[in-house]
């Protein structure tokens, strides 16, 4: 039963896809809120489809520490799960994305329009001054910006080295910093087609002040918090690095 109803989930998912996408180019001479506010109702009708069809919830905590004003989310990313709940969570808000995502048809013409800092991430430096001046830029016009510190998603129990990418722009902006820690490869994998039924938990940190800190510091206190935290959301204590 969890492979037909992850499959009815994946059919109501890339279905939704296009649909969501052509609604939001329906917007491209319009206020740049009202693509992210389709965006923010797809990605809520796909975590309600999640409920109804593989029985995935979802609780979050430190909504308070959500100011109104921009800021750097630095996340754990261990699913897809993440990228669509942050947006239902806060908006607007937009992610670093590989350039080469725009190119796809509908999705990536929708995904442009979101205002991603798109980078080619073979760059090396350039990535990183590509991130830092369309970042702020973002923040600047008031839109917050998603970083992966660890790159690209990790199973549960594990962790990849944290990138300063995140940290810099940040300190660079003059922007705050919020952690974000999350179980949700528990019941999405990064990997898995069949997804687990349960309540995932998402946890906001209190918002890091990067006046006095380099982007070391920053980095640090990141991903102490978050691992600290992810371990005591999913139960899991041995972290291997990947």
């Amino acid at each position: 039963m969890k492979a037909i109803r992850s499959l009815l989930f994946s059919i109501g998912m890339l279905i939704s896809i296009p649909i969501a996408a052509l609604v939001i180019l329906l917007f491209v001479l319009g206020p740049p809120i009202y693509r992210f506010k389709v965006s923010s109702a797809w990605c809520w009708l796909v975590l309600s489809w999640l409920r109804i069809t593989c029985n995935i919830s979802f609780r979050i905590e430190g909504q308070e520490y959500l100011a109104q004003t921009p800021a750097v989310f630095l996340s754990k990313h261990q699913s897809t799960w993440e990228t669509l709940a942050l947006q239902v969570v806060y908006q607007p808000l937009t992610w670093v994305a590989k350039r080469e995502l725009m190119r796809v048809p509908l999705f990536g013409w929708g995904l442009s329009l979101l205002k991603p800092i798109a980078i080619d991430r073979a760059a090396g430096r350039k990535a990183m001054e590509q991130i830092i001046e369309q970042g702020t830029d973002r923040l600047r016009s008031g839109i917050s910006v998603v970083v992966f510190p660890e790159g690209t998603r990790t199973s549960p129990g594990t962790k990849r080295r944290y990138r300063l990418g995140g940290a810099v722009l940040a300190k660079e902006s003059g922007f705050k910093v919020i952690p974000v820690a999350h179980n949700a490869g528990q019941f999405w994998g990064r990997r898995s087609f069949v997804k687990q039924p349960g309540e995932i938990v998402m946890r906001f940190g209190v918002p890091i002040d990067v006046a006095d800190k380099s982007p070391s510091q920053i980095i640090v206190e990141v991903e102490e918090w978050i691992e600290a935290t992810v371990a005591e959301i999913s139960g899991v204590t041995e972290v291997e690095l990947i």
